[in-house]
């Protein structure tokens, strides 16, 4: 069990800098695992029984993951886009699982929290230390549907794009008239105009010896692999 204040100097580390951010996540991850009965921060058995989803890609969702240390990798850790300081925490083994929603209203009271402090920032960063879990946040007990793709563990599932020719892995594929697609080509990605790119320093290696082998190997690739035009 570490305290608040080592697992902060942790996360500081490791995201770059000290903000009202990282102490609403760290002391949201802490509530989340507490509500699940799990240490703080997870023995590596509880790791695996542990998925985190982060509703947003700012300070806090890095504290959240240093915390709970649920990683993408491990696909423990999932992103959902919805720009909402929240958290939810899942139990694996017996299926609990609590949404925490950091409150506008801590923001609100951080003054009364820290009247030495004029600054907003400052009263904010002394404010999160201190005020109690239930004025920094609204907790939710919640039900999360999770399919076998969405678990820890190797691939279930790989498609291939019947326009790209991409492998697409765990059920990720979107199915038009019987045939999977890949959802750049059926929906649009976030990139356009994409066109194979050969760049002579992609010969390099982490083992020279590969580079002496066949040093224009990755060039030849690239121009032999036939173009797919969208």
């Amino acid at each position: 069990m570490k305290s608040f204040e080592e697992l902060l100097a942790g996360s500081v580390a490791a995201h770059g800098h000290l903000c009202p951010g990282q102490i609403v996540g760290v002391r949201m991850a802490m509530l989340g695992l507490r509500l699940l009965g799990f240490a703080v921060p997870p023995a590596y058995p509880q790791l695996k029984q542990l998925i985190v989803y982060i509703e947003m890609d700012r300070c806090t969702g890095d504290a959240v993951a240093f915390v709970t240390q649920a990683k993408l990798g491990r696909r423990s850790l999932k992103y959902v886009d919805y720009g909402i300081m929240a958290a939810t925490f899942i139990n694996l083994e017996d299926h609990q699982a609590f949404r925490i929603i950091s409150t506008e209203e801590a923001r609100d009271l951080a003054a009364l929290y820290a009247p030495h402090a004029s600054a907003k920032r400052e009263q904010q960063l002394h404010a999160y230390k201190v005020m109690p879990d239930a004025v920094l946040f609204r907790v939710q007990q919640v039900e999360v549907n999770l399919s076998e793709f969405d678990l820890p563990g190797p691939t279930r599932r790989k498609v291939v794009c019947v326009k790209c020719g991409q492998v697409v892995r765990d059920g990720r594929e979107i199915v038009w008239g019987g045939q999977p697609y890949c959802r750049p080509c059926a929906q649009g990605g976030y990139f356009r105009n994409a066109k194979e790119f050969a760049w002579d320093n992609m010969n390099w290696s982490p083992q020279p010896e590969v580079q002496e082998m066949e040093p224009r190997i990755g060039e030849r690739h690239l121009k032999e692999r036939p173009l797919i035009l969208s």
